[in-house]
């Protein structure tokens, strides 16, 4: 066979495999804690804009699934991807006690309220940790500082509610945020309602018609336009056949929702004219 033949077949194989993105493992202090999380960045010096992406609830190192689905079509586009593990999850699972152990702990308990828990935590120790992530992002020369947009699923979207109310982000994307939780809290509700009223910058809200509760998009979307704040809000056809699939929409389905993300973060966090 002649060589040229020998090549353009290699070059056809090449091209149609699907090579996986690894990221970078870095450490970020908290306090006397030494946080973890997964970085993946395009080639070249930078500096980038940068997705932080909160994670859900999910143990171990689950929450790596939705890191590999969505970083490398952010890294595709000219963007990097920073996933902070929280306390008790994944990389920086020896740095605390995995959060839903302490849920299920006060289930256990008639004077403490488990949903109460819930709130407590993911507005004190685990904001804690985001902001501690994204002050460690600003402080790398790799990162266009005014830049940094914020996105997350399930807790991960609570804690993008919370982050855009610091105003510290050009932009955020809550995907599925409170689905399992909205109806059994009132304070969480209350929480995130009065978070992104605080918000000078836009948020979109996505989630697929199948997820347990498509409440809490909508009504946090109403809370902002109601406020007079820039908002979006996108609920998606059903995705699977449970709630359950539903729910995974946010980092399963995107080849689904990913030009909509990514054109509403390159709207609302535009580059930087140089003059």
């Amino acid at each position: 066979m002649p060589l040229s033949y020998v090549l353009l077949i290699l070059l056809l194989f090449c091209s149609s495999v699907s090579f996986a993105l690894e990221p970078k493992v870095v450490s970020f202090p908290n306090g006397n804690l030494t946080l973890r999380g997964e970085l993946f960045l395009p080639a070249g010096d930078g500096p980038f804009p940068i997705v932080l992406y909160n994670h859900g609830s999910a143990p171990k190192m689950w929450n790596s699934e939705a890191s590999a689905a969505i970083a490398p079509m952010f890294v595709s586009k000219g963007w990097g991807f920073f996933m902070p593990y929280r306390r008790g999850q994944g990389l920086s699972e020896d740095q605390g006690d995995y959060i839903m152990d302490k849920i299920q702990a006060a289930r256990w308990w008639l004077f403490e309220s488990s949903t109460n828990i819930m709130v407590e935590l993911l507005k004190t120790d685990h904001f804690s940790d985001q902001m501690a992530a994204l002050n460690w992002l600003k402080s790398q020369d790799f990162a266009q500082k005014e830049r940094i947009a914020a996105m997350g699923n399930s807790f991960g979207g609570i804690q993008v509610a919370l982050g855009m109310a610091t105003n510290l982000y050009c932009a955020g994307v809550d995907a599925a945020g409170a689905a399992e939780s909205w109806n059994d809290s009132v304070a969480l509700q209350l929480l995130m309602k009065t978070s992104v009223k605080k918000s000078k910058n836009p948020i979109f809200f996505f989630q697929a018609e199948n997820d347990y509760d498509i409440s809490p998009s909508k009504e946090l979307f109403s809370e902002m336009v109601g406020s007079i704040k820039k908002s979006k809000l996108k609920i998606y056809p059903s995705y699977g056949a449970s709630h359950k699939e539903g729910h995974s929409f946010a980092y399963r389905g995107t080849s689904i929702w990913f030009n909509d993300v990514y054109s509403f973060l390159a709207e609302n966090c535009p580059a930087q004219n140089p003059n």
